[in-house]
């Protein structure tokens, strides 16, 4: 468990690729900079996409928690 506590929450489990990643980039664009979104994804290509859209559009990924069937991913916006 981690100790990072969210600002928003996008629960996108169930989503089909590439759901996930489009529905998190649409919670960081309207947040706040420095804001946590946490984004909750049962699709394994999500591993890969979040990490490298983080540091393509400049934003931090905090930490990503595996969890038994899901992972929650933490990016803080900049």
């Amino acid at each position: 468990m981690t100790d990072i506590e969210p600002d928003a929450t996008v629960d996108a489990r169930g989503a089909a690729c590439p759901g996930p990643l489009m529905d998190l980039i649409g919670n960081v664009r309207s947040a706040e900079s420095g804001d946590v979104i946490r984004l909750l994804s049962d699709t394994d290509q999500s591993l890969t996409d979040v990490p490298e859209w983080a540091e393509e559009a400049g934003n931090e990924l905090l930490g990503v928690e595996e969890l038994d069937d899901h992972n929650a991913f933490y990016v803080e916006k900049a």
